[in-house]
């Protein structure tokens, strides 16, 4: 079946076509693991998991790489600022590899508890300097580079399309402010490959290299490791679409760069979730929300996951507590329901081909999980498909949206509700309403409640 990707480079929706028949190379921006990552950061992950698990039920095999940012990552994006690890270890009186450890472990437990596959390769940057090294003397073998005030920097003006992804706009404000905050750039969409002057003179994290003892800069990290993973082309490059104008605009010109042909086919790029009036979720503003914010306040990660595929990953969605209670209801009603199913002892039989072909179209088209929840809710709710039917689609569905539907277990009643339950059902076939009412109440008391069909009666845990 034919898999259709919005590609940000295009602004179109194409038909995916691998370098590698039946095989996908995927890379994901990782964290930058200097504090705890916030629900808008893993939305990003949450979109490159499902777009994973689409492949996946289609049958590819799909190399992921995913890299963990633990140096060279300005507080500003374009070059600017203090290291974001040097900083966290400031915050919190640590030193810069503790924050590195601590915060990483605390980013894999987060992707664990929303089923999050975890990629083939996972690649710290601060393992693969001299990948890095090695592919910035590439590049200025290739006359991409020069050095000026101590540090390495890449020559956009040698690239005559920098900025397709991004589109950019070279105004001259934009130009003016970027040549006054570094004025050793030469042009002012400029970038540091390499640091070896630096305002900050005691950072932790430095190692030797061809231009002089320092650090490098953050976008040749992904660069690097992602073409010693997968090669000097592959076929997919996800983020968030924050990482479009600068990063992602940054690697594409030192990757082109050094191969001296196109790095990326297909670029996709998660919408912000957003909080109160449009406003973005971010660590610098202090506004941010954890996972475990979310666990504390009662809420199953699940709960979130299912929030998150109820808008398609290229739609703002903003955040609010009302509209996660919706997503709570939500779970829990098809808990309740996928647990009568299991009751019913049915034997799960072959998938209905047409449901399954429907929730198939809608995955396969640009990851279109609020129509593919809606296929699962049809299922759910349909009177001709028998228990051990349902049963089975949602199996497949639950392969790419992991919301653990699979490993819901049926609430085994008491036997003293059952007989509860029973007493009250004859008593109502003797018209004794009032007696009727008496048990039902007594059975609410301890926990359960009895729905009345048209055929009988269903006992369902509060």
């Amino acid at each position: 079946m034919e898999i259709r990707l919005t590609n940000t480079m295009s602004r179109k929706k194409e038909v995916f076509k691998p370098l590698r028949e039946g095989e996908v190379g995927l890379y994901t921006c990782g964290l930058t693991v200097y504090n705890f990552a916030h629900i808008g950061n893993l939305r990003a992950y949450v979109f490159a998991d499902t777009l994973k698990r689409m492949f996946l039920f289609n049958g590819y095999k799909v190399r992921h790489v995913m890299n963990i940012t633990d140096v060279g990552h300005l507080t500003g994006d374009e070059d600017e600022g203090e290291d974001k690890m040097e900083a966290g270890a400031r915050r919190e009186g640590k030193t810069v590899w503790e924050i590195v450890n601590f915060y990483t472990k605390a980013f894999f437990d987060d992707l664990k508890r929303l089923r999050i596959i975890f990629p083939t390769v996972t690649c710290r940057a601060t393992r693969h300097v001299d990948d890095m090294i090695e592919m910035i003397r590439k590049i200025e073998s290739n006359g991409y580079t020069y050095i000026a005030g101590g540090n390495v920097y890449f020559d956009t003006s040698k690239l005559p399309d920098y900025g397709k992804l991004a589109r950019l706009k070279l105004d001259e404000d934009k130009m003016r402010s970027r040549v006054e905050s570094d004025p050793y750039k030469r042009n002012p969409f400029d970038f540091v490959l390499w640091f070896t002057r630096y305002k900050y003179d005691s950072h932790a994290m430095q190692w030797d290299s061809p231009w002089g003892r320092g650090f490098p800069g953050w976008h040749i990290e992904c660069s690097a490791m992602s073409s010693k993973y997968l090669g000097e082309r592959f076929d997919i490059h996800t983020g968030g679409i924050d990482h479009i104008p600068i990063h992602h605009t940054n690697e594409i010109a030192q990757s082109e760069a050094a191969f001296g042909h196109e790095w990326v086919n297909y670029w996709l790029h998660s919408e912000f979730l957003v909080i109160g009036e449009g406003e973005k979720m971010s660590k610098s503003l202090g506004n941010f929300i954890t996972l475990q914010t979310l666990i504390d306040k009662g809420y199953d990660p699940a709960e979130y996951r299912y929030y998150l595929l109820g808008a398609h990953y290229k739609k703002q969605l903003t955040f609010t507590l009302e509209a996660l209670d919706g997503a709570k209801s939500a779970m829990k009603k098809l808990a309740t329901k996928i647990g009568e199913l299991k009751e019913s002892e049915a034997p799960v039989g072959e998938p209905n081909s047409l449901l399954l072909n429907e929730f198939h179209e809608a995955i396969n088209d640009d990851l279109n999980t609020p129509r593919a929840l809606a296929v699962l809710w049809k299922v759910v709710d349909s009177e001709d498909l028998r228990p051990g039917e349902k049963l089975s689609l949602i199996d497949e569905f639950d392969r790419v949206l992991a919301l653990g539907l699979s490993e819901i277990e049926t609430d085994v009643i008491p036997k003293e509700i059952k007989e509860l339950a029973n007493q009250r059902d004859q008593v109502r076939r003797d018209r004794d309403w009032k007696k009727a009412d008496e048990l039902r109440e007594l059975i609410s008391e301890k926990g359960y409640e009895v729905l009345d069909e048209r055929d009988g009666y269903k006992i369902r845990k509060k």
